[in-house]
């Protein structure tokens, strides 16, 4: 087995599994990483893993390390015959859509390039997962399994696409020095290493605007530096507050010398379009000297914020769909949530006089007759009815079981969501919550590629990450 090999192998199998770089990955050679510090770990496992990965690093030098990580060539596909630099993308801030971003850039990569690597070099949440022909589960970002699963990406390891997790209590770790910074350049670049051998362009996807793993020195500028990546900054529309973020942003990235590739602006109101493109085309070219510094302005879409019940029910701790099951990814707006405050009487005349057939009620658990109300409706209308309910205070005051019963005997029922949380609990969160796209939610991941798509700029994005003369010094020098 090769050393970079057992380097990865070992990864899940370490508890200091986690990212970082810094700055002094350009112009100064990195030192191995203490072999000491690899026996501590190992001996805390009896896997014969663990061994390989020390005796690997035991019989090479620094310099067959070095050597070995930087042998590889991201572009040298037989299809395009060109190297490419990584994309890096990265968000000024949380909730402007860098996943749904992504997502777009691989699909429209694909279409152009041939195989796609895919990275989420440093993840926060994770889900449990088995690579392809193993029955061992392993952790592994969410994201990660999203971007595999839609695009089929069977050319590429789970353990190389999310080579860095950062659980609860990993930071105290770091800080008291269980782990350390070389073990995770190691998986880094490792990890980057194999995806990148095995594809003819490498989307990575950070985590949070740039400075996020700072204190782990692990940024996604730091990373980004590491990996020898070209960043995409994400910022939602408007003008003021997104050359104020995107200002704030670069000068971070360009504390550890990263490229920026351009910028793409997400939920720009339609009728202000044309008027944001032409302001920020023109602030960002005087100030940072890109000729087209943007990749990207994506229209608004509401349909893409808003939550399906599917949300709802990982929202709501403890919540429970009674019925429904098969509609849990139909979404609602804000707009469409109507708190059930009335009679019965004055309820059901509501629902029949409603112009929308799509609504989500809030009622109280101890509003019984609410609920029943609804299902003999729900009866009536048949399968066509897209309401839903979400019935709260479940905890304290338990719906009967006999309408429990109902709700789950009978067909055809629009989903109905019980939620231990107070009525005001519900409603203050459902308002304030930005769902994320999850591989379940087939539909929304779709439509978000499809939508944004259309609005990128790939051939220039393209242009931008060919690596010139420039490009080979920083690598050859990293």
């Amino acid at each position: 087995m090769r050393a970079s090999q057992c380097i990865v192998v070992a990864r899940r199998s370490l508890t200091t599994s986690s990212s970082s770089s810094s700055r002094s990955v350009f112009g100064r050679q990195e030192k191995q990483p203490g072999i000491e510090c690899h026996r501590q770990a190992a001996s805390r496992f009896s896997s014969s893993v663990v061994s390989d990965y020390i005796a690997a690093e035991e019989s090479l030098s620094s310099d067959a390390v070095a050597a070995e990580l930087h042998s590889f060539d991201p572009g040298s596909s037989e299809k395009t015959k060109k190297k490419r630099r990584p994309l890096y993308v990265a968000a000024t801030r949380q909730h402007v859509g860098k996943t749904t971003t992504s997502l777009a850039l691989l699909s429209g990569l694909q279409k152009r390039v041939g195989k796609v690597g895919f990275m989420k070099p440093v993840g926060q949440q994770s889900l449990r997962v088995r690579e392809d022909g193993s029955s061992q589960l392993i952790a592994v970002d969410k994201d990660a399994v999203l971007v595999k699963q839609h695009f089929n990406l069977d050319h590429l390891m789970y353990k190389h696409m999310s080579p860095v997790l950062i659980p609860k209590g990993y930071t105290k770790d770091y800080i008291d020095k269980k782990i350390t910074q070389n073990e995770q350049r190691h998986l880094l670049r490792v990890a980057h290493q194999q995806i990148a051998a095995a594809s003819d362009v490498v989307v990575c996807e950070g985590t949070g605007h740039v400075a996020v793993g700072s204190v782990v020195d692990a940024s996604n500028a730091e990373v980004a530096a590491l990996l020898g990546a070209k960043m995409v900054l994400v910022a939602n529309g408007g003008l003021g507050n997104a050359l104020d973020e995107l200002e704030l942003n670069k000068v971070f990235c360009d504390k550890f010398g990263v490229d920026i590739a351009g910028v793409i602006i997400n939920k720009v109101l339609p009728d202000k379009y044309e008027q944001t493109k032409y302001y920020l085309t023109t602030a960002l070219r005087e100030r940072w000297g890109m000729d087209s510094p943007l990749l990207g302005l994506i229209p608004d879409r509401p349909f893409l914020g808003c939550p399906a019940i599917a949300d709802m029910e990982r929202l709501f701790a403890g919540s429970h769909l009674v019925s429904g099951q098969e509609h849990r990814y139909r979404h609602y707006t804000v707009q469409e949530i109507n708190l059930v405050a009335t009679s019965l009487e004055v309820f059901l005349r509501n629902i029949r006089q409603v112009d929308s057939n799509r609504t989500l009620y809030v009622s109280d658990a101890s509003r019984s007759d609410i609920l029943l109300g609804f299902l003999m409706e729900a009866q009536q209308r048949g399968s066509d009815w897209e309401a839903a309910m979400i019935v709260t205070g479940c905890d304290e005051c338990p719906v009967p079981q006999h309408v429990l019963d109902m709700a789950k005997s009978s067909k055809d029922l629009p989903p109905i969501l019980l939620a231990p949380d107070s009525t005001a609990e519900v409603m203050k969160n459902l308002h304030r919550y930005t769902p994320k796209l999850n591989f379940e939610d087939n539909h929304r991941v779709k439509t978000a590629i499809t939508h944004y798509e259309d609005y990128i700029d790939f051939d220039l994005l393209l242009e931008r990450l060919s690596v010139d003369d420039e490009d080979k010094s920083k690598i050859s020098s990293s």
